[in-house]
C-alpha cells in the first residue's frame, strides 16, 4: 500500500509555527511496523535515514520545500515497500511507516501517513502532548490520561480514534502522566503506558503501537519533539 495520509492538525499545516529559514522543510521518520524489517528512507531517491529498526526514530532533517518522493526500502536493497508524492512547504513533519506486513487477519496493512508538527516550545510550566493510533490490530480506541494508576473515572481525552489517526496536540500541566488505551465504550485497558514524566517546557508524541510478536501485549512509543 503506497497511500498517504496527510494529516492536517493545529488548525492547519499553513498554521504551524513557520522556521525562520523558509526554503526548508523539517522531516523525520518512524518505523512503528512491529512486523516489517530494518527501512531505509529514500528522499527523490538519494539515501536520507538508513538501518531504522521497529521503534526507531529519526531526528528532525532538512528539506527543500516543494514535492518530493518519499520511499521506504527494505534495509540495504532496491525493494521498494512503500511510497508516496508528498508536497512539504516550510514547517516540520513526521512519516509514520506503521501497520502489518503480514497477510489477513490482522495484517497486510502497512501504509504511510505524516503529520504536520508543532515544534513551537511550551512554557516552562506545560507540555504539550498529542496521541498517534498506529496499532493496526486494534480498533478504534478511546484515550484516557489521568494522573498514574488513577481510576478510570470521568470521560476520556480522545474518543472513537481510528486506526491512522494522529489527534490534535493538547496542553497540560507538567507532571507525571498515565496513558491508557481502551475499546471505543469500554473501560477495558488495551494499552497502558506505564508513569511517564512530562517535564515541562517539552512536546512529546505518544505512538499506540501493534504487539512485537503474537500474544504480547500492545506497546506504546513516546517521541522527544521539543526538547
Amino acid at each position: 500500500m503506497n497511500k498517504l495520509i496527510v494529516f492536517s492538525i493545529i488548525g492547519g499545516l499553513a498554521a504551524l509555527p513557520a522556521f525562520p529559514q523558509t526554503s526548508t522543510a523539517q522531516v523525520r521518520v518512524v518505523h512503528a511496523s512491529s512486523d516489517a524489517p530494518a527501512v531505509d528512507i529514500l528522499v527523490d531517491g538519494n539515501l536520507a535515514f538508513q538501518s531504522l529498526r521497529y521503534k526507531d526514530y529519526t531526528n528532525y532533517a532538512a528539506v527543500p520545500v516543494g514535492t518530493h518522493e518519499i520511499k521506504v526500502n527494505v534495509s540495504g536493497t532496491s525493494t521498494t515497500v512503500l511510497s508516496t508524492m508528498a508536497t512539504l512547504g516550510p514547517n516540520a513533519y513526521t512519516f509514520y511507516a506503521m501497520g502489518k506486513v503480514a497477510p489477513a487477519p490482522g495484517g497486510g496493512s502497512l501504509t504511510l501517513i505524516g503529520t504536520g508538527d508543532d515544534v513551537s516550545t511550551p512554557d516552562s510550566e506545560s507540555v504539550r502532548v498529542r496521541v498517534v493510533h498506529a496499532a493496526s490490530t486494534a480498533p478504534a480506541v478511546d484515550v484516557y490520561v489521568t494522573a498514574p494508576f488513577a481510576p478510570l473515572g470521568g470521560a476520556p481525552l480522545l474518543t472513537n480514534v481510528p486506526f491512522t489517526f494522529g489527534a490534535a496536540s493538547v496542553t497540560v500541566p507538567a507532571a507525571d502522566y498515565q496513558a491508557r488505551v481502551t475499546p471505543t465504550g469500554t473501560t477495558t485497558v488495551a494499552i497502558n503506558s506505564g508513569r511517564v514524566r512530562f517535564m515541562g517546557g517539552t512536546a512529546r508524541t505518544v505512538v499506540a503501537l501493534d504487539p512485537p510478536a503474537e500474544g504480547a501485549p500492545f506497546e506504546f512509543l513516546v517521541l522527544y519533539d521539543v526538547n
